[in-house]
């Protein structure tokens, strides 16, 4: 079986990833799709982002240029 590599969003990458797009949490989270108290529990550590959310992220940081240090972690489900 072949493992997947995701990466795992720390509050700290979230709020760097938010500021380097100079955005709001509330506009954040409008680009998203989601509530606004959803991107500051990420911010606060209260949740991470996960699926589709993290999947996101890791798209908006790649073609945004930013140089973030996500954990990565192995999906054995696949």
């Amino acid at each position: 079986m072949e493992r997947r590599k995701r990466r795992r969003w720390k509050k700290e990458g979230v709020r760097a990833l938010r500021r380097h797009l100079g955005l709001t949490q509330a506009k954040l989270a409008e680009e998203l799709g989601i509530r606004q108290q959803t991107v500051s529990e990420w911010e606060t550590g209260m949740y991470q982002p996960r699926g589709t959310s993290a999947t996101l992220l890791n798209i908006i940081a790649e073609r945004s240029g930013f140089d973030y240090k996500a954990e990565e972690e192995h999906d054995k489900s696949n």
